[in-house]
């Protein structure tokens, strides 16, 4: 991705002047208890989309706004070895199939270790929403075994502070979204996507 990519420019574009405003939630989202929306880009350009949230992070931080970036890798890898080693995960991958490990890594994430818990506990402790964004990155690292819309649907209510999910996929018409260009299409995101 370079600085003429699509997705660049929309982060320059379209994101950053939002989340710029005195009060972004009213514009980053057409619900007043979800102050969140998506930033949908390739799952190819996960590195260059990288830098860019850096650079991004930096110009928002020079305007006077504090950023929360909070690692869906780092959630999952804790969550996991919250429940074994990751050498016996990757015993029990070998010796029970990719397919049972999915199953087992999901149930870790929804009720043992659970994402929204790990996701909650990153979050500012004094959030101000006039000052405070959470960047939710690392989204990639939950595929195969967990779908975001159930991360965004279980922080209703939790997440008060103007944020948003950087998302690997790709649309499938004006609302639907396939999670790493894979997924069949969920066309139940409520955020706004940008």
């Amino acid at each position: 991705m370079s600085l003429m990519d699509p997705a660049a420019v929309r982060i320059t574009r379209d994101l950053e002047p939002v989340l710029s405003m005195d009060d972004p939630r009213a514009k980053l989202s057409a619900y007043h208890d979800m102050p969140y929306a998506l930033f949908r880009y390739d799952p190819e350009d996960e590195f260059e989309l990288r830098k860019q949230v850096t650079l991004l992070e930096t110009r928002l931080t020079q305007k006077g706004k504090r950023i929360k970036r909070i690692s869906l890798a780092d959630c999952l890898d804790e969550a996991m070895r919250s429940q074994r080693s990751l050498q016996e995960w990757f015993d029990a991958e070998r010796d029970q199939g990719v397919e049972t490990t999915v199953e087992t890594v999901h149930s870790v994430l929804s009720e043992y270790a659970p994402l929204v818990d790990l996701v909650e506990a990153r979050l500012p402790p004094d959030p101000d929403p006039l000052r405070d964004i959470v960047f939710l990155t690392r989204a990639g690292s939950l595929f195969p075994v967990y779908r975001c819309h159930t991360l965004l649907e279980q922080m209703h209510g939790r997440l008060t502070v103007p944020a948003v999910l950087f998302y690997p996929g790709t649309l499938d018409g004006a609302v639907g979204l396939k999670f790493m260009g894979v997924i069949d299409a969920d066309p139940n995101y409520r955020p706004k996507i940008f």
